[in-house]
């Protein structure tokens, strides 16, 4: 039997997460695939399901980077190890305090990055969303907390 190329991180169904749709679908919070980490979009909301932030971008954007980094940790990476990350905003003006935030857990980091001014996101109270890519450097041992 082969070794799995793959570890799904943090599994769930969106008729858990989204109980005001009609969806049915599993999903994964991360993914780590040999030594890449690609992790869903975070948003605002805890892993508890508690809504941070009502109305308020950077607020999310902190909530959202609190995700990233327990998600990055549980993948066997870390923050300091992004490539790339894609910002989702609700509305242009969020841009300021939401990229301050983000910018705050990347100072030294530089990854590359995708920003997109969008429609709506998944639930009317998310008002930014962020997803990114992270690398596990070969010998990296993540440090003790």
């Amino acid at each position: 039997m082969s070794q799995p190329t793959h570890t799904r991180i943090r599994m769930f169904n969106t008729k858990d997460t989204y109980p005001n749709q009609s969806l049915d679908n599993d999903l994964c919070q991360a993914v780590r695939a040999g030594n890449t980490v690609y992790v869903r979009g975070q948003v605002s909301t805890d892993f508890e399901g508690n809504l941070v932030g009502l109305g308020d971008p950077r607020a999310q954007a902190e909530q959202a980077m609190k995700n990233l980094q327990q998600l990055l940790k549980e993948a066997g990476s870390d923050l300091s190890h992004i490539v790339k990350t894609t910002t989702y905003l609700t509305d242009p003006r969020f841009r300021e305090p939401v990229y301050r935030e983000v910018g705050q857990w990347l100072k030294g980091v530089f990854p590359i990055s995708t920003g997109l001014v969008v429609a709506a996101l998944g639930q009317p109270e998310w008002l930014m969303e962020i997803d990114v890519i992270a690398v596990i450097p070969d010998g990296w041992v993540p440090p003790q907390a």
